[in-house]
């Protein structure tokens, strides 16, 4: 007999799920005071100047003219720091002086403009194994085009919410019922706007539409829905489940430049959802043997139900689509070669740069952060190089391909 005391299988998984998120509070108490919510660091004035695209001695120069948005903080020496906001601040500054949608205002407010036809851009990242690094994708996608200027919008459509957790939402804790997604794709009396599920993020610029375990919801409601009409897609004259993902987002369109969506590990009706509201697609493959044959069966039951969402009246157009090798080991001989034969067969469609693994990510992963957020001091000079540079590569390869589906050079 066992030793542990006798419990049905009910009561100790929620004992434990109890137990644990327990712990992740008082573990993000220790991690963020006084208010146990994420912040941002401060970046120097050399990091600044990068992100605003002028040079250190120009930043100086209008710090002390007092011309725009000043430095938070001077501190000894006269080191000068500043917030992402008034980064963005600077960007508005300095765009301002130019005329409005020249390419010198564009240089330092990098805003879509839809009057030349400049559409917002949908990223869906996907894929339906885990562990092929989604989430650390999505997210370290989101903030670096939060980072570059763009206003950004970052949806989580995983029920297991580790994109919201990235971004400083403990989804137990945090969120109540109807306050994901779900609220604003559901088929009842209960359905909100997607602008009042939106939360700010400690990333200026950078919103969420955080997710938890209710969005599972969507996928036993959208059967029963179905099944009520018969098998028809349409809900009498309501939007059908495969566009009302990109219904809600149409409703707050005009706000953004860009929405990175981080799909869950299933291709179930929210992926679809994901799929039809995507204006492009990013799919990550882990390179091994694997997760590439996994992939092939993903590739195929995606096409059949895309097909079959297509002739229901969906319009699948995207900008772009591209595979994207994660957790990748340039010195890993087997993982080269995977790698060379995704390339061999899908050619451009295999982004440049891929998503190295590296140790830096991880371990600001432990305080559930990412490579951006925490400092270059916290690591081994060339660990934290190697990973940021690698990192940088791949989103500017990203940043490039939405810049070229708004017709700029």
């Amino acid at each position: 007999m066992s030793i542990e005391t006798v419990r049905r299988a009910d009561e100790q998984i929620a004992r434990d799920a109890e137990l644990l998120s327990s712990q992740l509070s008082a573990m993000r108490e220790r991690l963020f005071p006084p208010t146990a919510q994420k912040a941002l660091r401060s970046f120097t004035s050399g990091e600044a100047a990068k992100l605003v695209g002028v040079s250190d001695g120009y930043l100086r120069q209008l710090s002390l003219s007092g011309d725009g948005p000043q430095p938070d903080e001077i501190g000894p020496g006269g080191r000068r720091s500043y917030t992402l906001q008034t980064i963005n601040a600077l960007r508005l500054h300095l765009s301002s002086q130019h005329e409005p949608g020249s390419a010198k205002a564009r240089q330092y407010l990098k805003w879509r403009d839809e009057a030349v036809g400049e559409h917002c851009q949908v990223i869906a990242v996907t894929n339906f194994k885990g562990g092929s690094g989604k989430t650390t994708t999505s997210a370290h996608l989101a903030q670096y085009l939060a980072l570059e200027g763009y206003r950004t919008l970052a949806i989580d459509l995983d029920p297991q919410a580790s994109f919201s957790a990235l971004l400083g939402y403990q989804p137990e804790l945090d969120l109540s019922d109807n306050e994901t997604l779900y609220a604003a794709i559901r088929y009842d009396e209960h359905r909100r706007p997607l602008k009042d599920v939106v939360r700010r993020t400690y990333f200026d610029g950078l919103d969420l539409v955080p997710g938890n375990l209710e969005l599972q919801e969507f996928e036993h409601t959208t059967p029963r829905q179905l099944a009520e009409k018969g098998g028809r897609m349409l809900n009498d004259g309501d939007l059908p489940f495969f566009a009302r993902l990109g219904g809600a987002i149409d409703e707050v369109r005009a706000e953004y430049d860009i929405v990175v969506i981080d799909c869950p590990p299933q291709l179930g009706f929210l992926t679809l959802g994901a799929l039809c509201a995507a204006t492009s697609v990013l799919v990550t493959v882990h390179p091994q043997m694997l997760d590439v044959a996994s992939m092939s069966q993903f590739l195929f039951m995606t096409s059949d139900l895309l097909s079959v969402v297509r002739e229901a009246g969906a319009e699948l157009n995207f900008d772009f689509l591209r595979y994207l090798v994660t957790r990748y080991e340039p010195h890993d001989g087997p993982q080269a070669q995977i790698a060379g034969f995704l390339r061999a067969q899908f050619g451009a469609r295999v982004l440049t740069n891929a998503m190295v693994k590296s140790t830096a990510i991880s371990d600001a992963g432990l305080t559930k952060q990412t490579l951006y957020e925490v400092g270059r001091e916290n690591f081994s000079r060339g660990t934290y190089d190697r990973a940021i540079e690698a990192l940088t590569a791949v989103n500017a390869e990203v940043e490039a391909l939405v810049k070229a589906s708004w017709g700029r050079v």
